[in-house]
């Protein structure tokens, strides 16, 4: 029997702040990686598309955090029956 490991990427799918925290990190050393320049070009390339996903969910949790505000003040506007 396997057990099953708990990743950083299984706890960041319950909490998008987490999510977007340890994507944001994993994107930093990719980027660090890479331009150090001396990856073989299909490292590179691998990282290269790796970093693209990641990048897409930076970019849906930015989106959802900034939806979340908007509507939190456009809330905070609503009039109230007083």
């Amino acid at each position: 029997m396997t057990r099953k490991t708990a990743s950083a990427n299984d706890t960041a799918a319950d909490d998008p702040v987490a999510r977007f925290e340890g994507s944001l990190s994993e994107l930093e050393a990719i980027v660090a990686k890479m331009e150090r320049g001396d990856l073989p070009l299909e490292e590179s390339l691998q990282l290269f598309e790796r970093g693209m996903g990641l990048t897409k969910v930076c970019r849906t949790s930015l989106e959802t955090a900034e939806l979340r505000v908007k509507n939190l003040l456009d809330a905070g506007d609503a009039p109230t029956d007083r």
